[in-house]
């Protein structure tokens, strides 16, 4: 919120530490551990505050206000006081969101309100939590979509998917018999079930090309799914699978968990076009 009133970007870090070590300071002597508050701090930037300076001389005045100078506090109204609690709680409300709320994705006005809802009717700390889970669970299910959505699997040559001239060659004359299953972007633990259920749909093929070309990083669950995959392939008689275009740190990788184990150094190739020939031989190797 600050940022946004200020047009300037915080150091996070350097915020939560010291406050840390604030309230660590506060409660060896028996104080009440505090926190930022996005009002004040409204008010003060409001007020010109344009540097630390002033977010210390504010709390130097909260201070010398509980030491002493209550009795001065208690004579300002609290209707005053109250005028400027809705003056600042308009000013924190952010207007270029709700004007836009209509046309807002879904699933961030249902996290929005569900925040909201929470904060008014239960605790703002459990409503900050919630908001985060459910952040963080739209934010895999759009990350599994567009990996899903950037896997490509065929045997035959197709517009979507741009091959070279040998390459399609290749996969023309194979008649089917050669997947080509094509992955970009990293592969998380979300998009592993429906790499493996996507294999699982095609059955007439006997070489599995598996193109990891554009593929910067696999966690451990992705692995296993690539693992599950090559598995799966070779335990049919007759078919084969082959890797290529592995990036040194996926390959590094999948060593390590031993994926690669139950394939010869032969069926690992770095070009797309040398793994399509050798699939190739394969296929006429059976004929």
């Amino acid at each position: 919120m600050a940022d946004n009133v200020t047009r300037t970007y915080h150091k996070s870090d350097r915020e939560l530490i010291g406050q840390g070590i604030g309230n660590t300071i506060a409660g060896l002597f028996g104080g009440l551990p505090g926190a930022g508050a996005t009002m004040r701090t409204v008010v003060n930037v409001k007020a010109g505050g344009l540097t630390p300076i002033s977010g210390a001389l504010h709390a130097v005045i909260l201070l010398i206000i509980v030491l002493g100078a209550d009795e001065l506090a208690s004579t300002i109204p609290k209707a005053v006081l109250a005028g400027i609690l809705v003056k600042v709680g308009t000013d924190i409300i952010d207007w270029d969101y709700l004007k836009r709320l209509k046309t807002a994705p879904k699933a961030g006005v249902a996290m929005m309100m569900t925040v909201l809802l929470m904060t008014v009717f239960i605790d703002l700390i459990i409503a900050v939590a919630t908001g985060m889970v459910m952040a963080a669970m739209v934010f895999m299910k759009r990350m599994t979509d567009l990996q899903m959505e950037n896997t490509t699997t065929i045997n035959l040559p197709t517009e979507e998917f741009p091959l070279h001239a040998d390459e399609k060659t290749i996969m023309e004359n194979a008649n089917g018999e050669i997947l080509l299953y094509h992955v970009e972007g990293p592969l998380s633990f979300g998009a592993a079930k429906g790499m493996v259920r996507r294999l699982a749909k095609f059955k007439e093929y006997k070489v599995l090309v598996l193109d990891l070309s554009g593929v910067p990083l696999v966690d451990f669950t992705a692995s296993m799914a690539i693992h599950d995959m090559i598995h799966d392939t070779l335990a049919a008689e007759g078919r084969k699978a082959i890797l290529v275009g592995m990036r040194p740190k996926v390959k590094a990788f999948l060593k390590t968990q031993g994926i690669l184990k139950p394939l010869d150094e032969e069926y690992v190739h770095t070009e797309r076009a040398s793994a399509l020939s050798h699939a190739a031989r394969i296929i006429d190797a059976n004929k």
